[in-house]
């Protein structure tokens, strides 16, 4: 009996839809080093983001491999998870429709209502050397698959 091969094949688009079911995404522009950005938002929020080497992204470009780093925190009393993205590495983007953002912050794991989001919107645009704080609708994305862990 022969044996065939076969391929299995991910769908990286539904990967994705399923992996942004009830997340919120916001782009934060703050020219601060990811580690100082974090600590500023920890003080603020009163969250204890740390760097998760585990799910750090890697992308191949230009022959070459960049690191994404992102910082995760899991509310202690619920299922929501903070995930803060480094929007850049040596010169390139996580996202390339967003180059100007330098942090993108995913809520994940629970319903996030929006009045809570803008809670947390207003708490971040009072931290010092935040500039912008906006939502990015999930339409908007076009490289969804890159911050999949």
């Amino acid at each position: 009996m022969a044996e065939r091969g076969f391929k299995l094949a991910l769908n990286n688009h539904e990967l994705a839809e399923e992996f942004f079911e009830d997340t919120r995404l916001l782009g934060i522009i703050a020219p601060l080093k990811d580690y100082q950005f974090c600590w500023r938002l920890n003080r603020s929020l009163r969250m204890d983001l740390r760097v998760n080497n585990n799910i750090e992204i890697q992308l191949k470009r230009k022959n070459r491999d960049y690191f994404f780093s992102v910082f995760e925190y899991c509310e202690p009393t619920g299922s929501l998870g903070y995930y803060v993205y480094n929007n850049q590495f040596d010169g390139e983007y996580l996202l390339p429709e967003f180059r100007h953002f330098d942090f993108l912050l995913l809520l994940k794991g629970d319903v996030v209502p929006d009045e809570f989001l803008q809670e947390r919107i207003n708490a971040i645009r009072e931290i010092g050397g935040v500039q912008l704080v906006t939502e990015l609708t999930n339409e908007k994305i076009r490289n969804k698959e890159h911050l999949v862990f």
